[in-house]
């Protein structure tokens, strides 16, 4: 059924958009499974990669209306609404997400019962802290594969030993001080200053740098240790030497630890290199369904393809894929370091690697896409069905009178984003397919019929059309056997290489023959202006740049073809058997060093930090940078030689990391001071000001927007466990087997919170609070601890309990949240704006360099940008989406932080950076300019200085207006006209200049590919800078008003 257009709408009609294109003739196509050629309609059939289809619940056999209800009566109603329930809960629970649920649920039950049952109990003493057992089960929480749980006991192995050592140290010192020395009160300052402050500082430092969900989890754990021997105990502030309690918490760690980690191996085990697994089928299945709707939209010139909802979803399905698909090549490397298999893990990181460079291709071609989309509507080509003329002048023949595309057995099927089924058709090429062929007249004749760059794309398009969806088809069909079967062994057919290979010599030859006829056609073409000339130049750039991007995606799947082969070879043979190389200490690993610019001072003057959870924005201020200038013009004064030794020695402490080290260190030594003072130490352990302590350090973040967040997620836990804990113990009436069943019941729904939604802060804090009161209760009130009668003993009074614990957590939320704004307070919403400018001024200053100019004066190729670099911009990039989620819950007088403006600004950063990499793919490939490409190069360097210069600068104004916070100036350069000018150069020596040089049309595709990037680039600037306009406003008299 053809859509009926609307009348009222003014734009282009979804008939109109179908006509744009003649109808394509059969093509050879190549049978990956069979290497056998056909002559067929080329379609791509449904996409693989999305639920639902014909025989969906949305699908064609449904009925549009359904039947009348019957009215049925108020019991019937509530047993059918009970009976959709009980099916929906039974339908969770069998769901991966409820079975996880469930295991959580289990294991915290069992750690429960290290309270519950006395002989368990009786193994941990008469000492507090029993409950820690269901923390700890809470916090390593077995709904994790069995990778990331080798992990967890890694990290919980490590966090006792610091504990340990910290702990060991300290007792040693106020032993020394106290006993040897006599000097009790400078051992309890040494104390409280190098094993409370720094040592809680590092702790800090260790939790912010890795930033890992494990490590922080670790990193709670060893400062509720440290907290409770340092501060609690009293052996510290007693000068003796006492185990007890680090005996405890290395049984506790046992138990909690053993606990989850027989859970998660017993029930329902789940293995990183099978979900991994999994994550490659898929995401070979959206690449595919990616690859066709983009194919599809190239040929039939249809911007709704790329618009629509299933390719949309598609996208978001491939973005969450990838991060699943990392996340479980890092916990599949633990499986596979345990089970000797460390070749096996290396090789999928490989195909890891290659499916990465798979996407980046994908990007690519729906670069090219778009832009001939875009210079599609620029010519006014989709304002009507039949258009007759353009904004050139010229007569242009009617759409209409092309082959149109509305043959039953080539239906495009636009609304549907996907072509129709093949059908087989004979192997002889019939008339029409040979007319097609050669549509067009050549020779004078051309200049007649196009002069238009829409005439020449519906040329190009007819050429290639055929052999493009081809190649296209082979490689969907091949990543839809790729890589894994459905009983998890390699799909690997030894015929689908050679059928690629087949493909893509076909697609070459064709390619060459299209792209010949091409430019033919355009240097036939009137061109009246330079406007028109550029726009010529830019169809030859967006047809010759999609078909290259095919074809390297073609030969990227060669490469990944070439490593599953390596894979399947030692899955099957395992030709050097298990090695568990990684016990070999005894052989040095070879590191390799990353290779720096040197000499460049002023990109060095600009690199952010490049770890990995820093804060960015941390550039040397300008009194730095004049500093480093003077000491290195005046190094032969001995003073200055001092000062700048000096201050460079001095740099560490400037850094963000360690400045918050050192004030959460500070922060945790005042608040542990009133347990080292006789006066104020039974005031801190009657309200209970370990626990304060605790929650000091699970607030302290590096921003005060994060603070916020923590801080809030905690108070509310806080609360809530609190309230369920005086319910289920005024319930239960202190019954144990009640207890037990009401902290089961607890656990299933905070695991939901965890697992299901992902708010584990809350649900820990949650869970913590409840084990706080409610457990602890119940040791009070079967005499299971000692030295605890101030709440009301074998009586426990759980208000009381309740209220002692409330107060300590939120005292030391609240002490966290007065030490992140009073001591080097760290702004989420400044930081985030500095790291932004810095990103730009970073991106600037890689395009001043001029991309292609290393490529005429011999210099490196790394000079533009290396991998490294690139993966540092991308790196940031990530942090600073963290700091806009940071900075939204910043407090600012000025009103809330405009989160959705910077999430389009964070997003347009994101494609200019996509476009980077495209320019540094092209240049990696041909590092070194034929003669041909060195004629061209030199025959255009003035403009592509020029069209540098101005993108470099554009990129320093919205740097410096993001900086300042100050509008930018309306009157800023414009980079189109610039580039209309490099591409009526490239035009020019197209036509005139390539009959007495010896270029290839091989020759343009690297300046083509810098003319799109530049063309993205110049979208992209021009959205960043509306964007800082709504923020920002612009210059008007009221701005610049002197005062």
């Amino acid at each position: 059924m053809i859509p009926i257009p609307n009348a009222n709408e003014g734009g282009p009609s979804s008939l109109s958009r179908k006509s744009l294109r003649p109808k394509l003739r059969q093509a050879t196509l190549i049978i990956p499974k069979t290497g056998r050629r056909v002559k067929r309609g080329v379609t791509f059939g449904p996409p693989t990669g999305l639920d639902g289809g014909p025989g969906g619940p949305s699908g064609e056999q449904s009925p549009l209306l359904r039947g009348p209800r019957k009215q049925r009566g108020l019991q019937w109603s509530i047993a059918e609404g009970a009976i959709s329930y009980a099916n929906q809960a039974w339908s969770f629970a069998k769901s991966k997400t409820g079975r996880d649920v469930l295991k959580c649920s289990i294991a915290y039950f069992l750690g429960s019962l290290a309270t519950f049952i006395p002989a368990i109990a009786a193994l941990l003493g008469q000492q507090d802290g029993k409950h820690m057992v269901a923390t700890i089960t809470v916090y390593f929480h077995p709904a994790r594969s069995k990778g990331s749980m080798v992990e967890a006991i890694i990290c919980a192995a490590v966090a006792f030993a610091y504990a340990v050592f910290i702990c060991f140290s300290s007792m040693a010192v106020s032993i020394f001080f106290g006993r040897t020395l006599g000097l009790i009160v400078v051992g309890h300052v040494i104390v409280l200053i190098t094993f409370c402050g720094a040592g809680l500082g590092l702790v800090g430092w260790t939790k912010q740098r890795l930033g890992h969900p494990l490590v922080n989890v670790s990193c709670s754990l060893t400062s509720l240790a440290i907290i409770t021997v340092l501060t609690k105990e009293g052996a510290v502030q007693a000068a003796e030497f006492s185990d007890d309690k680090v005996v405890q918490v290395m049984i506790i760690i046992l138990m909690g630890v053993s606990a989850t980690t027989v859970v998660s191996l017993l029930i329902s085990p789940i293995s990183a290199c099978d979900e991994l697994k999994k994550d490659l089928v898929q995401v070979t299945d959206l690449l595919g369904d990616l690859l066709a709707m983009i194919t599809t939209g190239f040929l039939t010139g249809s911007e709704e393809e790329l618009q629509q909802q299933q390719f949309l979803d598609t996208s978001t399905k491939s973005k969450k894929a990838f991060s699943s698909m990392t996340k479980n090549l890092k916990e599949s490397k633990y499986e596979h370091y345990v089970m000797g298999t460390e070749t096996e893990y290396q090789l999928e990181a490989k195909l890891v690697n290659c499916m990465q460079r798979l996407e980046q291709n994908v990007g690519g071609l729906r670069s090219a896409a778009t832009t001939q989309f875009l210079l599609m509507s620029q010519t006014g080509v989709t304002s009507s069905a039949t258009p007759t003329s353009t904004r050139y002048g010229g007569n242009t023949p009617r759409f209409s009178s092309f082959p149109t595309i509305a043959d039953g057995s080539m239906s495009l099927l636009v609304e549907h984003g996907v072509l129709a089924a093949i059908d087989e058709v004979p192997e002889d090429e019939s008339q029409e397919d040979s007319r097609l062929a050669h549509p067009f007249p050549d020779g004078d004749s051309v200049a007649s019929m196009f002069n238009s760059p829409a005439d020449i794309f519906s040329r190009f398009i007819m050429q290639l059309g055929p052999s493009m969806k081809s190649l296209a088809v082979t490689l969907r069909k091949i990543l839809d056997e790729l890589p894994y079967a459905c009983d998890g062994t390699l799909a690997v057919d030894a015929r689908f290489r050679t059928s690629l290979e087949d493909a893509v010599d076909l697609y070459t030859n064709a390619r060459k023959e299209a792209l010949t006829l091409l430019y033919k056609s355009k240097e036939l073409t009137r061109a009246d202006s330079v406007a028109l000339e550029a726009d010529l130049e830019e169809v030859a750039a967006s047809c010759g740049y999609f078909s290259f991007s095919l074809l390297d995606f073609a030969n990227e799947m060669k490469a990944y073809l070439e490593i599953l082969d390596d894979l399947k070879l030692e899955v099957e043979e395992r030709p050097d058997g298990r090695t568990w190389n990684w016990l070999k200490f005894w052989h040095k690993a070879s590191t390799s060093k990353s290779k720096h610019h040197i000499g460049d001072t002023e990109r060095d003057s600009l690199i952010a930090q490049n770890e990995e959870n820093e804060v960015p924005g941390d550039s040397p201020s300008p009194t730095e940078r004049k500093a480093a200038r003077n000491a290195h013009q005046t190094g032969h004064d001995p003073r200055w030689s001092i000062r700048y030794r000096l201050w460079r020695a001095l740099g560490v402490l400037r850094r963000d990391d360690i400045k918050f080290a050192i004030k959460v260190g500070i922060g945790a030594a005042l608040y542990a001071l009133p347990s080292f003072l006789a006066a104020t130490r039974p005031l801190y352990q009657h309200w209970r000001g370990e626990w304060g302590l605790l929650s000091y350090m699970l607030v302290c973040s590096m921003t005060i927007g994060a603070s916020n967040t923590t801080g809030f997620a905690r108070f509310v836990g806080t609360c809530l466990g609190a309230l369920c804990a005086i319910v289920s113990w005024i319930a239960s009436r202190g019954n144990a087997y009640l207890l037990a069943f009401f902290g089961w019941l607890m656990s299933l729904w905070t695991s939901y919170l965890i697992v299901a939604l992902g708010r584990g802060p809350m649900g820990r804090f949650i869970m913590l609070t409840y084990n706080l009161s409610a457990l602890y209760a119940y040791s009070l009130s079967v005499k299971d601890l000692d030295n605890d009668d101030d709440e009301g003993g074998v009586n426990p009074i759980i208000t009381e309990i309740v209220l002692h614990r409330v107060v300590a957590v939120l005292s030391g939320c609240l002490w966290g949240l007065v030490i992140t704004r009073l001591i080097w307070p760290i702004s989420a919403q400044r930081k985030f704006k500095d790291g932004l400018s810095m990103l730009w001024l970073r991106m600037g200053l890689i395009w001043k360099r001029d991309p292609l100019a290393m490529l005429t004066e011999g210099d490196s190729p790394n000079i533009y940008m290396n991998l490294c670099e690139e993966f540092e911009l991308h790196r940031f990039l990530s942090r600073l989406e963290n700091l806009s989620s940071a900075a939204a819950s910043e407090v600012d007088l000025r009103g809330p932080f405009p989160e959705d403006v910077y999430s389009d600004i964070l997003k347009s950063t994101g494609a200019m950076l996509d476009a980077f990499h495209a320019m540094n793919v092209m240049i990696m490939k041909n590092p070194r300019a034929t003669k041909g490409e060195a004629e061209i190069l030199r025959y255009t360097i003035i403009e592509r200085a020029q069209l540098s210069a101005r993108i470099s600068h554009l990129f320093q104004v919205l740097a410096s207006s993001m900086k300042l916070e100050y509008p930018m100036n309306e009157a800023l350069p414009n980079i189109e006209h610039t580039r209309d000018r490099l591409l009526a150069k490239i035009f020019r020596f197209r036509k005139e200049g390539r009959d007495r040089l010896d270029s290839k049309d091989e020759d343009f595709e690297l300046l083509y590919a810098y003319a799109l990037v530049t063309g993205q680039l110049s979208k992209e600037i021009t959205h960043v800078g509306n964007e800082i306009e709504k923020l920002f406003g612009v210059l008007d008299e009221e701005t610049l008003k002197l005062q």
